[in-house]
């Protein structure tokens, strides 16, 4: 992964075309993917789709790393024009290195934890409650999503995203997922000048 280049400014309008949406499971991030990407008319694509293997119940398998970026070089990588959605973040650096900037969406953790519940019972209905099929699977992955917020937990967090964006050479614009799509996608919008050309890669 490139290290942040010297005198870059953060948060300035920038021209993209390839754009990483992320952030903690539960802030939008293929929401606010798929509404842009309509927008501007490019490709979608799930950073989830690549890294787990399909099974039932879905997300217990990981695909290996050099089959997840070989799909994405595949897939979509090499267009000129995309969004991804998802978290790249100790195994995508040849990925990150392709984007021309990075949104990261933040929401406050009982609101986050409260969109995740809902999408689950949407998902999967009566087979996470007690007894059912996906009951363990279910408590297990709001045990995994709640460490988020806990700068102690050994999965994923908050503080080692924050590690790793200061750490891009692309520039980084910060949104609070709280605000209604229509919101964000303006935010973004101008701050990466919608359908303008792509940034100068040399950089």
């Amino acid at each position: 992964m490139r290290h942040k280049a010297p005198g870059r400014t953060r948060g300035r309008a920038l021209r993209c075309h390839r754009l990483l949406i992320t952030g903690a499971s539960g802030t939008g991030t293929t929401t606010l993917g798929r509404a842009l990407a309509t927008l501007r008319s490019v490709p979608h694509a799930e950073v989830d789709d690549y890294l787990w293997l399909p099974t039932s119940p879905p997300y217990t398998h990981k695909r290996p790393v050099d089959q997840r970026i070989a799909l994405m070089e595949a897939l979509f990588v090499p267009r000129d024009s995309w969004i991804l959605s998802g978290s790249l973040k100790g195994w995508g650096d040849g990925i990150v290195d392709q984007v021309d900037g990075v949104v990261f969406l933040a929401l406050e953790p009982r609101t986050r934890m409260d969109r995740l519940m809902g999408r689950e019972v949407l998902r999967y209905g009566d087979t996470i409650e007690e007894g059912g099929v996906n009951e363990a699977a279910h408590q297990d992955f709001l045990d995994w999503a709640r460490g988020y917020d806990d700068a102690a937990f050994t999965g994923r967090s908050r503080a080692e995203d924050e590690r790793w964006l200061a750490e891009l050479a692309c520039p980084v614009l910060r949104l609070d997922s709280a605000r209604p799509v229509a919101e964000l996608i303006a935010a973004v919008t101008d701050w990466s000048g919608g359908e303008a050309a792509v940034r100068d890669r040399r950089s």
